[in-house]
């Protein structure tokens, strides 16, 4: 689970569903207490509020609290974020990271620091900087303690909040995290004389994840929380090298925590895949690929049940201030799939990373090729219609100042055809000179559907809008904001509208934009940025179609 850091967001809260949450801290008492009978304690030590330091919260015992002593620290955890409101969920992106989510991340930094298969003590400070209930500490800490079993105990629970560090906005989820972490170092502890026993650390504490005190990390592991946050003027300054547009919250700690490694640490996080991709995180590639070049990559392909109200395709990324020749890529569906090695992708544009094998070799060409869909004469926008915010204007019929409204539905087979599911839909109402400006198109155009649906075998489907089209269709139209729109920046572009339409509609590209957006959503920014070959290649495309021109396709995205 993760909690906002910002300073703009430090006053905000947890939302809780007070019985539940009373409820589960009752029920951590108790797991907690059978947790260190079985390591043979007794007494005082079976309180946690004794047997861990750090912030306690207050509560009164509920006794109807439902026994979880058979649950996992994991499993625990999650019904901590279980008490939490679905609405403060959803607004903080609050979530908390499975158990194989956290293995496998873990395992991905281990590869980066040059780990073999034995037990490892860390190398350093280990830091989360929205540990929530600590479901990512918990492998880090475990391999640590295996390693350090021969050694004097006392001294190995005396060091470990140098080791691991976990801060969380949310004081009630850090109490809760600190005791699963502690009950992984009961073995340890009774290994000290009795007389020598102190109370366990609390490894996560309150506090904000973003803040420039923090000492550097030789290793920063999140599953930071997602979603746009408002910066008053003073933070916006301090990140706008990684800010574009919108500022969302996860790519804030993802800045931070490249800043903030020590000399080759680093930085691993479960984040979704528009960090890689999307307009608005384009200074935080830039500055990442600068930073902390990506060391590997793992596609997360089922997250069933796992991530309730994030829609974004999300991914196990590594980062490492230690230059590297090669980028692993992998995907997760329940196990680690290798994909691809790549070479590491830099700078600010989209980074093509292929999310199947059968793409990589693909999308190892692509990344070498000269132009783009935007150098080779196109601009791509979305269309300027949001109709649930016209709905009075939007009509079945024609009429005074109507114009045709085109939808994705309307793209079918690389042709425009006016869907009759959108006919009751088909006219807008233009209300005056500016609604002309904006929201008609009056030339011709190539249109590619924006979202796809999941069971839609492509990712592009492009028609285009002949001038023939145009005049039936009145001379103007309005296109929706689920299509975009390719238009000519120049009087002789490389490509013609048709053979743009044609090669959009090529296997061969529709897999190249699934290497840079594992989406339904093809975006304009993604679609102007395209890697294209050469002026001489794309001319011989002119006059291609059919399997001609799958075939031509094909060969220019080759390696060799």
């Amino acid at each position: 689970m993760a909690r906002t850091g910002t300073k703009a967001a430090a006053a905000s809260t947890a939302a809780y569903r007070p019985d539940a949450t009373t409820e589960m801290l009752t029920s951590l008492r108790s797991w907690w207490a059978r947790r260190a009978a079985q390591a043979g304690l007794s007494d005082r030590w079976l309180d946690p509020e004794y047997a861990v330091t750090g912030f306690k919260p207050s509560f009164h015992e509920a006794p109807s609290a439902p026994d979880l002593h058979d649950r996992s620290g994991h499993e625990l955890g999650q019904a901590y974020v279980q008490t939490l409101s679905p609405s403060s969920r959803a607004q903080h992106g609050q979530h908390y990271t499975p158990a194989d989510l956290a293995d496998h991340l873990w395992a991905q930094t281990r590869t980066a620091l040059g780990w073999s298969n034995a037990n490892h003590r860390l190398p350093g400070l280990l830091r989360d900087p929205a540990a929530g209930s600590g479901a990512l500490l918990l492998p880090p800490l475990r391999e640590h303690l295996r390693a350090a079993a021969a050694d004097d105990a006392a001294l190995t629970l005396a060091a470990l909040p140098q080791l691991i560090e976990g801060v969380d906005q949310d004081g009630t989820a850090a109490w809760v995290g600190s005791v699963i972490l502690a009950a992984e170092m009961l073995p340890t502890l009774t290994r000290v004389p009795e007389k020598n026993r102190r109370s366990l650390p609390a490894l996560i504490r309150q506090g904000d994840g973003l803040s420039h005190e923090l000492a550097p990390a030789a290793i920063a592991i999140m599953n930071p929380p997602y979603g746009r946050v408002s910066l008053d003027a003073a933070t916006r300054e301090q990140y706008s090298h990684v800010l574009y547009g919108h500022a969302n919250i996860y790519g804030l700690f993802m800045a931070e925590g490249a800043r903030n490694l020590t000399i080759d640490g680093v930085l691993s996080a479960l984040v979704p895949t528009s960090f890689a991709a999307g307009l608005y995180q384009h200074r935080l590639r830039g500055y990442l690929s600068e930073q902390a070049p990506l060391r590997s990559v793992a596609f997360v392909l089922d997250r069933s049940g796992s991530f309730t109200g994030v829609l974004q395709e999300t991914c196990l990324a590594v980062f490492q201030r230690r230059r590297h020749r090669k980028t692993a890529v992998s995907r997760v569906n329940g196990h680690i799939e290798p994909v691809a090695s790549i070479a590491p992708p830099k700078g600010e544009g989209p980074w093509l990373i292929p999310r199947d094998p059968a793409d990589a070799a693909t999308a190892a060409a692509a990344a070498q090729l000269p132009l783009t869909l935007s150098s080779a004469g196109y601009r791509a926008a979305t269309g300027p219609l949001v109709w649930n915010r016209r709905r009075e204007h939007i009509h079945a019929r024609p009429g005074k100042a109507r114009r045709v409204i085109l939808w994705g539905a309307d793209i079918d087979g690389g042709e425009l055809r006016c869907a009759p599911a959108r006919n009751s839909q088909r006219y807008l109402a233009l209300q005056n000179d500016r609604d002309v400006e904006v929201m008609t198109l009056n030339e011709p155009a190539v249109l590619v559907q924006r979202t796809t649906a999941p069971e839609q075998s492509r990712r592009l489907v492009p028609a285009e809008l002949t001038l023939e089209k145009l005049l039936e269709l009145g001379g103007s139209v309005v296109v929706e904001n689920h299509v975009n729109v390719l238009l000519p920046t120049m009087p002789l572009p490389l490509l013609s509208r048709g053979t743009v339409a044609r090669v959009l509609a090529t296997q061969t590209l529709d897999r190249v934009m699934r290497c840079l957006s594992g989406t339904v959503a093809v975006s304009s920014y993604e679609l102007a940025a395209l890697p294209l070959p050469d002026a001489e290649v794309l001319t011989s495309w002119e006059d291609l179609s059919g399997d001609e021109l799958e075939s031509a396709v094909a060969k220019a995205y080759r390696l060799g």
